[in-house]
């Protein structure tokens, strides 16, 4: 473990102050503002025009129209402003306006029907400041918002992310997903980093996301974007294959009231089920607004659900559970799989054959948050917000098996100062286990009680009249993690860890089609070695709506506290048999003074007693881990065929180091092969020894390269983890949108990959797999109507591949799924609305050890006041 003398109080009271002196210019003194407000229609039928975004050019003044297309804007500096005017699926357009204290101005607005061009989409993910899509320095793509709104309902933030190219998504469980790009997949991905109005959302001991935990529905984000690649250049630790990096609006941007109601239910297997089609329901509601002259800004949030699970308990004695629940998903062989020890919270378990009785308890969260704004007169804006998420009976996929979060709660708090030049913002995390969750396959509790503090400030600076660019910033991290010794032993736990960090991405203009960008980001850690991570990228723009980029790039992941410190029971193993034909051989008489049962006994763990018939399996990490690595090399094009095909399309290369292996027997070198105990006979403890690895390793690799002993002496079956391996990966994200008509649109994607792997540093027994399909593609088509109507259908396709993670190793079929959504606005205030996922009921798993999912349909209303 790396520990530095930098750590102390007074070194982070410096830092702050370092980070505020960076970044903070001086204020000017107060100004006199003003105001504009109007109406927003649609040109060529006068129909008014609801949740177009308006705002006041060069300063964070922002406002959306109301369902009856009206919108206003106070606390404007006075003088000469434009205001540009921006919806999906009609030409911006700009508007001079001048602005007198205390007056209020009115410019009403027609807006044209035009398909959109990328040289009018904005982005800030890929360089942490806005810039045209076409000027980026990667690949990037914002999230059509039509696809926020479509999977509101369900509550699955990763679905609105389908039909971005390259991006794989794999569920596990009803909200347990992996979001991905580029390969290399696992139980828990982590190797995309998820900002929310740049605060981080990972889990604090297991780096990554519980998508149920968001405290507002997608259908009130005003922006999502995805950035594909290595993106630690200015994002840091974990942007190792991309940033998923989402915006929530200030409250003047959607004041009124929302409410949304909806239900609906799930398909499932043809046997099994206990209740027929499970149901599922949620409410949201949102109300926001401004107060004082406009001077300040609320919106609050609040949300329920309850659903039953495709989640399943697999405590069968024989082992046959996982088989039997395969079933009708897999053609493949399913081995059988030890019995979990638990099952589902709401079922007991039959204690002669381990039938899991009873139904299910649903899955449910309940969320709440608040958001306080500040409008300065000089056009920034200070925010005050926070918020809490408590999830129940949620079950995820990690390396020891599965997990149920019995009831958990997520707290959380942001302050932030922001303007058009800087922003400085400061944020809270936390995780509490209210009832502990349980290890399935031990039965074990698990509690985590986690704080994340972080403080970070940015700087953005133009120059040489707008050909140079220039963005800066540093932040500071500390992680506090108590696991009350259930995850962690008592010498590792109740923990602080700092990260330091410091970036800066230039930009110039060489020519009128030319663009240099070159970043890089230092950062220093408790737990980790410096790294630097850089990048330089030339993009060329021969035409405002086209563009070819060249980049190179670097990345880092570090281990999370799991890799580290983790220390958990992951099954048992029944070594009484080979006690016995120990005593019955030649080796017998040594074992005399050894208790009979006791060769092989355990009693640290809750579920394991003085036998070895309860060798408990134990899952260790490994605080010698390094991080991984990732340098990746990029070809990309993006731009308008004509008025209405666009197409982007990103070709890399990617070299890939220092893997950290999957929990595996034998490569933690601080676990020896186990000893016999003092009561054999010194001269018979090498015999034994090896006669006992020999005998493990004709019948079970895991035990004959695990056995071990803990540094309590007692026996046990070690697995941990250990930096092992290269690897090379390539390939092609290609998306293409077709605007049919005014009404009709079509998209599609497809997303080409392969590897290979360095097998001569592989750890032995370790098996380093992408857990990724070589073709994905996604085809979609939406209609979108004057009269109310919309409509939506998309078909996914992923080719099937083998999996190995953790406990978990198998292949995965093909998957195809189809989804599809109607909806139909009654009136500018009202809309009822459907959508389906898996339609036709398609029973698969995309990741080997989760559940089955099949369809489900949710149908609600929407009324907005």
């Amino acid at each position: 473990m790396r520990l530095c003398s930098l750590y102390r109080p007074s070194a982070v009271a410096a830092a702050l102050l370092a980070v505020g002196s960076l970044v903070l210019p001086s204020r000017a003194a107060a100004q006199a503002t003003g105001g504009v407000s109007g109406t927003v229609t649609r040109a060529d039928d006068g129909s008014v025009l609801a949740g177009v975004v308006i705002r006041v050019n060069g300063t964070q003044i922002t406002a959306s129209s109301t369902p009856n297309g009206k919108y206003v804007l106070q606390r404007i500096p006075i003088g000469a402003q434009t205001l540009v005017f921006r919806w999906v699926g009609y030409a911006p357009k700009e508007v001079a306006v001048n602005i007198t204290a205390g007056g209020m101005a009115t410019v009403d607005v027609k807006l044209e029907p035009m398909p959109v061009t990328l040289a009018e989409v904005v982005v800030s993910g890929a360089s942490r400041a806005p810039e045209r899509v076409t000027e980026a320095p990667a690949a990037i793509t914002q999230v059509d918002p039509r696809a926020l709104t479509t999977a509101s309902i369900n509550g699955q933030a990763p679905l609105a992310l389908r039909n971005v190219p390259g991006i794989d998504i794999a569920q596990s469980g009803l909200n347990d997903f992996n979001v991905n790009a580029r390969g290399f997949n696992s139980t828990l991905n982590r190797r995309v980093l998820v900002l929310q109005d740049g605060r981080d959302l990972a889990i604090a001991f297991l780096g990554a996301q519980e998508w149920n935990t968001l405290t507002q529905p997608t259908e009130d984000i005003s922006k999502m974007e995805f950035v594909s690649g290595p993106g630690s250049a200015l994002y840091g630790a974990n942007a190792f294959s991309g940033v998923l990096d989402i915006t929530t609006p200030t409250a003047r941007e959607v004041t009124g009231t929302k409410v949304t109601v909806g239900g609906g239910f799930l398909g499932g297997p043809s046997t099994g089920w206990n209740n027929g089609s499970p149901a599922s329901y949620r409410a949201d509601i949102r109300q926001a607004g401004v107060f004082s002259q406009g001077r300040f800004g609320y919106r609050v949030n609040l949300g329920w659900s309850s659903s039953d699970t495709w989640t399943r308990s697999r405590t069968l004695k024989d082992g046959t559970a996982l088989q039997q629940e395969y079933a009708d998903a897999t053609d493949s062989l399913v081995a059988k799989a030890s019995a979990e020890r638990r099952a589902l919270s709401g079922q007991t378990i039959d204690p002669t054959t381990g039938e899991a009785l009873g139904d299910r308890d649903p899955v449910k969260t309940m969320y709440g948050s608040g958001r306080l704004d500040y409008y300065l007169a000089d056009g920034s804006v200070l925010t005050a917000e926070g918020g809490a998420a408590k999830v129940e009976n949620e079950v995820f996929v990690t390396g020891i098996g599965r997990v149920q979060v019995t009831n958990a709660t997520r707290p959380w708090g942001r302050l932030n100062w922001a303007s058009t030049g800087f922003s400085v913002m400061a944020y809270w995390n936390g995780r509490r286990t209210s009832d502990p969750q349980y290890s399935l396959a031990s039965g074990a509790p698990l509690l985590e009680h986690a704080d994340i503090y972080h403080v970070e400030g940015q700087g953005n600076a133009t120059f040489s009249d707008g050909r140079g660019k220039f963005v800066y910033g540093g932040s500071l991290r500390n992680t506090r993690l108590n696991t009350d010794s259930t995850l962690m032993l008592a010498k590792n736990d109740d923990r602080s860890d700092y990260m330091y960090a410091a970036f800066a991405q230039f930009s110039w203009k060489l020519s009128d089609i030319a663009r240099m960008v070159l970043a890089a980001r230092y950062d220093l850690g408790s737990l980790i070695d410096p790294q630097f991570s850089p990048k330089a990228a030339l993009i060329l723009t021969p035409k405002p709506n086209q563009s070819i980029r060249f980049t190179i790039n670097h990345a880092f992941q570090t281990p999370n506290y799991s890799e580290y410190f983790l220390r958990a029971q992951a099954g048992i193993a029944d070594l009484s048999t080979l006690e016995a034909g120990l005593r019955a051989s030649p080796l017998g008489p040594a074992l005399a003074g050894v208790p009979n049962g006791q060769l092989f006994a355990c009693t640290t763990y809750t579920s394991c007693a003085a036998t070895s018939a309860l060798t408990p399996i134990v899952a260790r990490g490994n605080n010698k881990l390094g991080v991984e690595k990732n340098t990746g090399f990029e070809i990309g094009y993006k731009g308008d065929l004509t008025r209405r095909v666009y197409l982007s399309a990103d070709l890399y290369y990617n070299l890939l180091s220092n893997f950290v292996t999957d929990l595996l027997p034998g490569v933690n070198s601080a676990f020896k092969f186990w000893t016999s105990p003092t009561a054999v006979p010194a001269p018979f403890r090498p015999a034994l020894e090896a006669t006992v690895k020999s005998q493990l390793l004709a019948g079970n690799r895991t035990a004959g390269l695990g056995l071990s002993r803990e540094e309590t002496g007692n026996t046990a079956i070690v697995v941990s983890y250990a930096n092992a391996g290269s690897a090379k990966q390539w390939g092609a994200d290609i998306g293409a949108g077709w605007q049919i008509s005014e009404e009709f649109g079509a998209n599609a994607t497809l997303a080409m990959f392969n590897y290979s792997v360095n097998t001569d540093e592989i750890a032995a027994g370790d098996k380093v797999l992408a857990n990724t399909p070589k073709w994905r593609t996604v085809l979609s088509f939406s209609y979108a109507g004057r009269q109310g109507f919309d409509a939506g259908l998309s078909y996914r396709y992923s080719s099937a591949f083998p999996w190995a993670a953790g406990v978990f190793n198998g292949w995965i079929d093909p998957g195809h799924n189809i989804d599809g959504n109607v909806g139909y606005k009654i009136n500018n205030n009202f809309k009822v609305f459907m959508t389906g996922t898996n339609l036709f009921n398609h029973q698969w798993f995309s990741v080997y050890g989760g559940s089955v999912t099949g369809r489900r349909v949710m149908g609600g209303a929407t009324a907005t006041f």
